[in-house]
């Protein structure tokens, strides 16, 4: 008896024990202030975008205001210049800023031409991108890739251009594909011609001594694109995460919420394998590119990093924070 009682005493203490030890369920609230948590000082602003004032928040849908894929072409209306224009920058020893004060681009050298990662609205294509190239010494003939993250006009409208100038195959998700061409002809920057795919599975793209490894990472659009690419500086060889949609400007529903949250996780798993060490973004706002393009220029001391470079536990937080607040969303909607 004495034995039994002792038996007992312990299974029901290593059962306490362990539903003392369970995690309790996540809530909206413990996800929102894990990802205030993982943001920190370095992307409070990206948490406070997305986690505390979400762009679909008010209205339900998304992506229209930004140039959707799908969406019916709006008047064109060209913004004062002093409140978008920025001149070029060489950031990294291969890497140059090639957009506005809002939305980024990039051209990334490699030893057979240059692969660029993002355009811009079509006001911002010659000023920024063309006349950009030129000003940094470099060729726009040379430009042999067009990297389009996800399709918006805010970052796909110069793709026909710089296709029908000057021959650039342009990569873009499958889905934004399939939108990207029911644009009619007469919509800011045109239609490209269809090219490469990226579906589900990735792909990888070798231009020369380069590889940029493309993620599929729907969410902010069904076709969204992430990259991984070595940038340079000084000599040494560094990895960067490149996030290819980041606000929830996309319909209110859980499924999609889940599929976002889903890319985020992947981009951590392979943030991780990677051992990215520089995190970037196609808004300026979310890793602040405008800024760290002009600091790059300075001068630094002995031993200081680069403006861009952090560590992977910060590149991390990056892609938990959204995570956390994606499906902090899908529990509020489901």
């Amino acid at each position: 008896m004495r034995l039994r009682l002792v038996v007992a005493a312990a299974f029901i203490a290593a059962t306490t024990a362990s539903q003392a030890q369970a995690p309790a369920p996540a809530t909206p609230e413990s996800l929102v202030l894990a990802a205030k948590r993982a943001a920190g000082q370095d992307y409070a602003g990206t948490f406070l975008r997305i986690c505390v004032a979400p762009d679909n928040l008010a209205t339900g849908t998304g992506g229209g205001g930004r140039g959707a894929a799908n969406a019916a072409p709006a008047a064109r209306v060209v913004p004062d210049r002093a409140t978008w224009y920025a001149q070029p920058y060489k950031v990294f020893d291969n890497l140059y800023f090639i957009g506005t004060r809002i939305h980024s681009a990039w051209a990334l050298t490699t030893s057979a031409g240059i692969i660029v990662i993002d355009t811009l609205f079509d006001y911002a294509i010659e000023p920024e991108m063309i006349e950009g190239l030129t000003r940094l010494g470099l060729d726009p003939r040379d430009i042999k890739y067009v990297l389009i993250s996800h399709a918006h006009g805010d970052h796909d409208q110069g793709a026909a251009l710089l296709q029908s100038r000057y021959g650039a195959k342009i990569v873009m998700g499958a889905a934004d594909w399939d939108a990207t061409l029911q644009r009619t002809a007469s919509a800011p920057g045109g239609v490209p011609r269809r090219d490469i795919e990226v579906g589900r599975e990735g792909r990888k793209l070798t231009l020369g001594d380069t590889t940029v490894d493309v993620i599929a990472t729907p969410g902010h659009t069904p076709g969204t694109l992430s990259y991984f690419f070595p940038v340079k500086d000084a000599g040494r060889t560094l990895t960067a995460a490149y996030s290819g949609g980041t606000a929830f400007n996309f319909p209110r529903q859980a499924a999609t919420f889940a599929v976002y949250r889903d890319s985020q996780r992947k981009m951590i798993e392979v943030s991780g394998a990677a051992g990215a060490t520089v995190l970037m973004s196609n808004h300026t706002e979310f890793d602040r590119a405008y800024d760290r393009a002009r600091i790059a220029q300075l001068p630094r001391a002995p031993g200081e990093r680069h403006p861009y470079e952090s560590d992977t536990a910060t590149v991390l937080r990056y892609f938990e924070m959204a995570g956390n607040c994606a499906e902090a969303q899908r529990l509020l909607v489901q």
